[in-house]
């Protein structure tokens, strides 16, 4: 098992530890680069049926990972349609939807969203769907830049419905992976992490 740092003094793990460095433990690696490709391709397939073609669609990936499977998701659908579809960014740093938060909301820092939303099919794109607060404050935030015709939500990972907090659910789904409370699930990206996989990590026994 291959050891995992995370350096963040505003991150505790399972609202339980806080420190300065925690090192996780990888319990078993469930999507490797190939098993993304293809959960992605599908993805964008779904996207553009459901949303019949392009015309007016939007994707919205929400920093940080959800920025990078964006713009994967993006260059699919070109493939797939023969143009990209409007792109923009969520940021909310001080809070990951796989581990804890240091308040009771996310923080909502800069968004890019260089064309207007009113009357757009947004997609909002981020890698794990937990409790669901991550994305209530995406929704908070897009509502106060126009409104959209509709929005939905496409994830590579779904923890499960029996994480979350509020009525949120995911309507693109790239794997949907039932895991406990104290355990983590990582995507790891080309961008951040020299890498293309998904993991399933935990605090080591000491």
């Amino acid at each position: 098992m291959r050891p995992l740092n995370f350096t963040n003094t505003n991150v505790t793990i399972s609202d339980k530890i806080m420190a300065d460095e925690v090192k996780l433990v990888e319990k078993s690696r469930i999507m490797g680069a190939e098993r993304i490709n293809r959960a992605l391709s599908r993805l964008a397939s779904e996207i553009v049926e459901e949303n019949q073609g392009i015309n007016g669609l939007y994707l919205v990936g929400i920093r940080r990972r959800g920025v990078p499977l964006a713009e994967t998701l993006a260059e699919k659908i070109e493939q797939l349609e023969g143009k990209k579809p409007i792109f923009g960014i969520i940021d909310i740093t001080l809070y990951r939807d796989d581990l804890s938060t240091v308040g009771a909301n996310p923080v909502v820092n800069r968004t890019e969203l260089d064309e207007d939303i009113d009357d757009k099919s947004i997609v909002l794109v981020d890698d794990v769907l937990y409790t669901g607060r991550t994305i209530r404050a995406a929704l908070d935030q897009l509502m106060d830049f126009g409104r959209p015709k509709k929005v939905q939500l496409a994830v590579l990972v779904d923890r499960g419905r029996e994480h979350r907090e509020l009525p949120i659910q995911a309507d693109f789904i790239g794997k949907t992976v039932p895991t406990k409370k104290s355990e983590i699930i990582k995507v790891m990206l080309e961008e951040y992490d020299d890498v293309e996989a998904v993991g399933i990590f935990e605090l080591p026994n000491d």
